[in-house]
């Protein structure tokens, strides 16, 4: 063995770095706890004033501590070996370059916010609780493709449906990302889609993007779904209105009073809507949306601060702002049924100003004036007179639904009896009238049907004391009556 030139000796005793020898145990393990605290206080950003100096920190690899490569392969190799921290070994391979990686610097690192300054990247390893790792960047040779920027659209798109690492950001000319988009288009995977089109949302023009979904049904089907679930409503418009769709971008835009809260508002922007080129059946219906809103907005003020007795015996339990047509013709018909057309409030006026048809007033004022128990005025509703000047009962929905309606407000019997005796065929007539139990509508018609089996059997379902059935003992006994059974 060869001794030593005194150069060398000169050089491991003036080094920093000592050479490593057999002689002592314990001052090799010493420094060995030295390394791996100094390590450790890489790896949380935390450094000893005491231990600076004029020469550069460096990693194992040799690259300066806190560049972006060194970053991702200490934050990679601690993913490999889980959370415990093992003494870092020495890596001999090229660090891959910040060109060469598909993924920004906010996927790779997440950032705390720190008032009045910016944090480094050491300082980001330094909260276990907010770590976040950066993946893989290097796949085995094996695999084939050694970056994830190498793939062809065909190649990119079958890693997204696989769920596989892959980058967009590849694909920088505009021809480059129409492929990759007709390729999406081709394996019919609406996801694989959409990502496709956030990304040309985010690289392109939406004039240039505009243009080219114009040629792509599927694809625009796709960026129209996609503005509506995330709320982008100003865009829609725009895109909209760039392929002509006139009236679906009108529609778009009324929609946007859903968000407005104020009532005033809501009715001012609803007139400002009047002028959107919507069909003639739509633009009807939003003219009467607002003309039914400023109704509500009058009614709703002069009712606050009524004080009829009506508003005393039933409060009201709601307001009557943004309620439907149908609803605001009910609350009309129960708190200002009789008002003269003249009054906004009016429920001839409503029916008038909104074309409401005849069987739907019906409908809506009988349901109100039975719940008030008001027997008088669901009479007026049904009475009209011929040209003679008698009086008849006619009803656009049939008696059979009039006498449900009453029965459900608690109508008295000879109320319902009366509306019973109105329906013409027999068979409807006896049915609704065992269904409610008018019992002198059941005996009558039994009587007028000769039916001698049925009135008995329908007797023994009777009180022996009641009224009906000592009726039905005296229509038994009675000579006059020719049965037919």
């Amino acid at each position: 063995m060869t001794r030593a030139k005194p150069e060398d000796d000169e050089y491991w005793n003036s080094s920093k770095f000592k050479a490593f020898t057999f002689d002592d145990d314990d001052d090799e393990f010493s420094r060995l706890k030295e390394s791996k605290r100094a390590v450790n206080s890489i790896l949380v950003g935390d450094y000893d004033d005491d231990d600076e100096d004029d020469v550069e920190r460096v990693s194992w690899t040799g690259e300066p501590v806190g560049s972006i490569s060194w970053s991702v392969k200490e934050t990679a190799s601690n993913i490999r070996s889980g959370s415990e921290q093992s003494f870092p070994k020495i890596d001999t391979t090229p660090s891959l370059s910040k060109q060469g990686s598909g993924y920004s610097l906010s996927s790779l690192f997440k950032a705390r916010s720190k008032p009045g300054a910016f944090q480094s990247f050491s300082e980001s390893f330094s909260d276990t609780s907010t770590r976040t790792y950066a993946p893989e960047l290097r796949k085995p040779r094996s695999d084939g493709k050694d970056f994830v920027s190498d793939l062809s659209p065909e190649e990119t798109v079958r890693r997204m449906q696989k769920g596989r690492a892959f980058s967009l950001e590849k694909f920088r000319s505009l021809q480059d990302k129409l492929l990759l988009l007709d390729e999406a288009v081709s394996v019919y995977d609406g996801n694989v889609i959409t990502a496709v089109l956030i990304y040309l949302k985010r690289s392109l023009s939406k004039e240039i993007l505009f243009r080219e979904l114009m040629a792509r049904d599927v694809a625009l089907r796709h960026y129209v779904h996609y503005l509506k679930e995330i709320g982008e409503q100003k865009l829609l418009v725009e895109l909209l209105k760039a392929l002509g769709r006139t009236e679906d971008m009108a529609l778009i835009q009324y929609k946007e009073h859903l968000d407005i809260k104020d009532e005033g508002r809501r009715r001012d922007f609803l007139k400002g809507c009047l002028s959107l080129p919507f069909s003639h059946d739509d633009a009807t219906l939003v003219q009467d949306h607002y003309t039914l809103l400023e109704r509500q907005i009058i009614i709703e003020a002069s009712d606050k601060k009524a004080d009829a007795d009506i508003f005393k015996k039933f409060p009201r339990k709601a307001s009557i702002l943004n309620m439907p047509i149908i609803t605001t013709l009910y609350y009309s018909c129960f708190y200002h049924y009789g008002e003269s057309e003249g009054t906004f409030s009016s429920p001839s006026n409503i029916r008038k100003t909104f074309r409401i048809s005849e069987k739907q007033y019906i409908l809506t004022a009988l349901g109100a004036r039975a719940k008030l128990k008001s027997w008088f005025d669901v009479d007026s509703l049904f009475n009209t007179k011929n040209w003679l000047g008698y009086t008849k009962k006619r009803s656009p929905i049939g008696f059979h639904r009039v006498v449900d309606i009453l029965q459900k407000n608690s109508a008295p019997v000879q109320v319902l009896q009366e509306y019973v005796n109105l329906i013409d065929d027999p068979e409807l007539k006896l049915s609704v009238a065992l269904k409610y139990k008018c019992h002198d509508i059941i005996i009558n018609t039994y009587r007028d049907l000769k039916d001698r089996q049925q009135l008995i059997v329908y007797g023994e379902k009777l009180e022996r004391d009641s009224v009906e059935y000592r009726k039905i003992q005296e229509l038994l006994n009675s000579g006059q009556i020719r049965w037919k059974n």
